[in-house]
Formats: C-alpha cells, structure tokens, sequence
C-alpha cells in the first residue's frame, strides 16, 4: 500500500468511514427526510453528476428492489436542458433526491433552483453541505472528510446511507444488520486482495471494459470511471451480455475485460467472461463465490465471500476498481491525488 498517496489511503480507510456513517444513521430522524413523501407514494427521482449520477443509477436499483416501488436515475443536465423528458408532467408529482459530495456541483444547485421554482420539495444528499446543504431542509449530510480529487469512500458511504433509507422505510431489519457487517468484512478483504489488486496493475493494458447487469451495473460504470481518472486509461462500461453485441471486437491481448458478477445472472455472466478469454483478453473478476470455471477463467479474482444479501455487497464490488486506477496511475508514473484535467468540485 502507497501510504503517501492520499487517494489510496481513503480507498483503504473506507471500512472506518462507513463505520462513521452507520453509527450516524442508527441515531438520525429518518421520518424527517420522508415526511409526505414516501417511495411507495411518490416516485423518487435520483439526480446526480458523474460518480453522483451512477450513485444515483445504483440508489433506484436499490430502492426498487428493496420497496417494489418504480424510481430511477437521471443526470442533473437532463434536467436542466430536457425538463418535459425528466418530468412529463408537472415535477411537484415527484420528489427528487439530489445527490453531490461537495454540495457546490453547478448543474446540481441549478436543478436545486429550478426545482424551489416550482415549490418541488427535494431531498439532498451530501458530505461537504455548502450550498446544497442550505437550499433544503432535507437534508442528509454524512460524515465523510474526503480530500482527494476523485471520489472514492463519499461513493460507498452515500450509496450505503440510501440503501440504509430505503431498507428503514421497508422495515427491512434483515438488510440494515447486512450493512453493518460490511465494515469488518471489507477490511479483512482489503488485506487479502489489495496487494494483489497493485501486483496486477502493473500489467500494460490499452483497453478496459467493465461488465456488470442488475444494480452492478451502475457499480461496472462506475469502476470504469475511476479507472479513467486515476490513471488517464480508456475505459468503457457495458451490460454483461451487451458486451457480446460488438464491444467484444475490442479484445485482444493489450485489452482487460472486469467482470462484476451477480448471482442472479451468474451462468450467463460467466459465460461472456469465457468467451471474451478464448479471444485473448485478461480477466479481472470479482463475485461473491468462484466455480472451478470461473477460477480457471480469472487472471485475477476476487472472491468476496461475503453473507449478506446480493444488493448489500454492491459498495463492496466498487472498491477494487478505485484501487486499480489509482495503483495504474501509479504505475503510468501519474499522481492519482491530482487526475489529469480535473478538479474536485465540476462548475460552470
């Protein structure tokens, strides 16, 4: 482990961090944040930037499964150039849940205004407040100090803290301990794995693509973002079994190709990362349990083995994409704590 390197060591110090955030949440007025306006009443609309904008993919898959409800995710410019699309009808029949770290991302406090317009209630998501903080009173700032450019422990821990919502509005007891385990699992994980993780990004790719279905593939999105940053790579991201329909044209032996594999799709899965082998590509998988085929299959494998619920471990597959970009940034003789071309906060 890099300990100087500020990005790697908040990747690593993430367990702790959602330790914080859980400890936070056991003792904060939930039916403060959903007052007249519960999921299975209203539609919730999840609006983000970026790593907002697959936090909030992941957050209405999450809450669709764990409430049956219908919600889903948009970024914050569709919003703010293609309203009529985002909501059809009038906005104040929904209730958007507007999600930026910093609190100052441009395009978020304009969809903030363009919503008070409309006397649309909204709820924030955060960890730095600012702005946003100011302009609801539903507000829900976690206890997240992240310095580094890209945003690594304010992603797990503000997708947890939806997950933890929705699981306490469903009365999911179940799911909220799930979550509490996280931390000490992912921290005997990061021991095993992590020096491995750094050992094969080493390794000179020219091309990586992401693979995840189901709420992993918000995650596989994701990873492939973080890759880009942290280490300038061309990285792309698809549905598992979409990568078969052309993608896979882009793999040879320079290409790696992540699989996130679901349980519920886990033959299917497999199946494309065989395949995507047979053409020369490395394999970096990671999956919950391995079969011998997928064991045979992964040039590095991480198995999580984790006993939780399959939507509960979805914070936990993210972690070793950010370690990946950030130790081939390191390799690529790059700063992963200062990205090329990027700042923390986006404004326009």
């Amino acid at each position: 482990m890099r300990k100087d390197v500020k990005t790697v060591s908040e990747i690593y110090a993430q367990p702790k961090v959602w330790q914080d955030c859980l400890d936070m949440l056991e003792n904060f007025d939930i039916t403060s944040l959903i007052r007249s306006k519960d999921p299975r009443q209203t539609e919730w609309v999840f609006v983000g930037c970026g790593t907002s904008y697959y936090l909030a993919q992941a957050a209405a898959a999450s809450f669709t499964t764990l409430l049956g409800v219908k919600t889903r995710a948009v970024p914050a410019s569709e919003i703010l150039l293609f309203p009529s699309l985002v909501f059809p009808d009038d906005a104040a029949g929904y209730f958007p849940v507007l999600i930026s770290r910093s609190g100052h991302t441009s395009e978020v406090l304009h969809v903030a205004e363009y919503l008070q317009s409309r006397s649309t209630e909204f709820l924030a998501v955060t960890c730095d407040g600012r702005e946003l903080e100011l302009l609801s009173p539903r507000t829900l700032k976690l206890p997240v100090l992240e310095e580094s450019t890209v945003m690594t422990s304010s992603f797990t821990s503000m997708l947890m803290a939806l997950q933890y919502l929705a699981a306490s509005i469903a009365g999911d007891d179940a799911f909220l301990f799930a979550l509490r385990t996280l931390p000490k699992h992912t921290e005997r994980l990061l021991k095993e794995y992590g020096p491995q993780v750094e050992k094969f990004a080493k390794r000179d790719f020219e091309d990586f693509a992401f693979l995840g279905q189901g709420a992993l593939y918000a995650i596989a999105s994701e990873t492939a973002l973080k890759v880009m940053e942290s280490s300038s790579s061309y990285a792309q991201y698809f549905h598992t079994l979409e990568f078969r329909h052309g993608p896979k044209s882009v793999v040879d032996a320079k290409a790696m190709v992540g699989g996130l594999i679901s349980e519920s799709g886990y033959e299917s899965e497999i199946s494309v990362l065989v395949e995507m082998k047979e053409l020369g590509g490395t394999i970096f998988a990671v999956a919950n349990s391995a079969s011998d085929t997928l064991r045979k299959t992964a040039d590095l494998l991480i198995e999580l083995s984790l006993p939780v619920p399959e939507l509960a471990r979805i914070i936990v597959y993210v972690v070793w994409g950010q370690l990946l970009g950030s130790y081939r940034g390191l390799e690529k003789g790059l700063d992963p704590d200062n990205p090329r071309n990027l700042n923390r906060v986006v404004t326009i």
